[in-house]
């Protein structure tokens, strides 16, 4: 699965972008379906690096990559998938769930 289209990448803000606002969108949620791991990526590098929600071992936010993600897999050996389904929306939202 392709984990960024061009689509996303097109809405995905720089890194930095969004820092001054108290509630920035969610633009693209990725998931381990074989395990409890989820990102949520609010800013792009452009290249590598996103700023965004992790819900993991801990939930919080800070930067991860999408070289790692390619390279992540679940307690079965599945990869990390992005959701399809997925629609933007206020961090709030995501940090309630």
């Amino acid at each position: 699965m392709k984990l960024l289209t061009k689509e996303i990448l097109k809405r995905l803000p720089k890194l930095g972008e969004t820092s001054e606002q108290s509630d920035p969108i969610v633009q693209v949620k990725f998931f381990t379906p074989d395990a409890q791991w989820t990102w949520f990526g609010i800013e792009f590098s452009g290249e590598d690096t996103f700023f965004g929600y992790v819900k993991g071992l801990e939930n919080e936010l800070g930067t991860f990559s999408l070289s790692e993600l390619k390279e992540v897999r679940g307690g079965i050996g599945l990869p990390v998938e992005r959701d399809k389904f997925f629609k933007p929306c206020p961090l709030s939202r995501v940090m309630k769930d």
